[in-house]
């Protein structure tokens, strides 16, 4: 018999170390994202969703909402298997900060690292894992960094995997 490959896949606490990184794959930004979004989020602010207000901008043209980027950093890094199935909760996002424009046709990757790991609570049952976001673009340009704190299991003697 094979390998059996289990998505998502069982990890703790105790599987991460600071310094460990995932480089994710890539995905590329269109117009289609950005208009979607707006709908979503009800922001149409006019850089985001009309093109001749966003000609006469210091950006030329429509840019990706901010928190689009973010989602979809966030989406990449999940899709990646990282995580596997450790993650409980967001404790937090601290130091977000947009560095450069996402326009439509860009290709955003991300590469997470893990900063710190710290004990959670007083039950043993969870840790704490911050992981720090930088987003790219096809040229290799930080477009966005964040820290993100997640809530993550730990093994217990119940659950040794």
């Amino acid at each position: 018999m094979g390998t059996v490959w289990r998505d998502p896949a069982e990890r703790r606490f105790e599987d991460f170390k600071p310094g460990d990184v995932v480089l994710t794959r890539g995905r590329t930004v269109d117009v289609g994202d950005m208009t979607v979004f707006a709908g979503l989020t009800g922001d149409h602010y006019p850089l985001h969703t009309d093109q001749q207000y966003a000609e006469g901008t210091r950006f030329g043209g429509r840019i990706a909402h901010g928190p689009l980027t973010f989602s979809i950093a966030v989406g990449l890094v999940g899709m990646s298997g990282f995580y596997g199935d450790a993650i409980v909760a967001l404790l937090g996002v601290d130091g977000l900060r947009a560095r450069k424009p996402v326009f439509a046709g860009d290709t955003l990757r991300v590469r997470a690292t893990v900063i710190a790991v710290e004990e959670q609570g007083e039950s043993g049952r969870f840790g704490a894992i911050t992981v720090a976001y930088c987003v790219l673009n096809q040229n290799e340009e930080e477009v966005m960094y964040f820290e993100q704190k997640m809530l993550a299991k730990r093994r217990t003697e119940d659950n040794q995997s």
